[in-house]
């Protein structure tokens, strides 16, 4: 599979635009990220996610049939934060016409453990992602060689709200 890394700057217009950071050929059966654990593997090898000194949070972008479109590094922190919000997540993720999507992101000191504003960004995100009809499936922190995959630990951040 093909792993293309984008960066989203300005045209002429001021209007944002898609350009290719990099590229990089990745083996994967078929293309897809199904799991939590194939995703934190992908982060590791392409991105050394498990051993950045600082926070990082990047955009996984997919289509219906979890084919990656896309990376995208949404914001770079400090050792114990970063600043997120949902536009940052959508701008991207409509220039490259995604249907689904993963956050990810690291903590350096190796604790997986979300943060109270790991937990609420989560919710807002997954609420922006319903209301634009785009799924949220799943953030996951990276910390040395562990993970926590939010769906799988906190599925109920990530049910629809009626």
């Amino acid at each position: 599979m093909k792993v293309i890394k984008y960066k989203v700057l300005l045209d002429e217009e001021n209007k944002n635009i898609l350009v290719k950071e990099s590229a990089q050929l990745y083996a994967s059966e078929k293309g897809e990220m199904n799991t939590p654990a194939q995703i934190v593997h992908l982060c590791n090898d392409v991105l050394q996610a498990n051993r950045l000194a600082e926070e990082h949070l990047w955009l996984l972008a997919f289509n219906t049939k979890n084919k990656l479109l896309g990376l995208f590094e949404v914001s770079h922190g400090t050792v114990n934060g970063s600043l997120i919000t949902p536009r940052e997540i959508f701008v991207r993720l409509f220039l490259c016409g995604a249907v689904r999507f993963v956050l990810v992101h690291n903590h350096p000191s190796g604790d997986t453990t979300p943060s109270a504003e790991d937990i609420h960004v989560t919710q807002r995100i997954h609420m922006a992602g319903e209301m634009m009809g785009i799924q949220f499936l799943d953030h996951i922190i990276i910390g040395g060689d562990t993970y926590c995959s939010m769906r799988d630990q906190y599925s109920k951040l990530f049910e629809q709200k009626q």
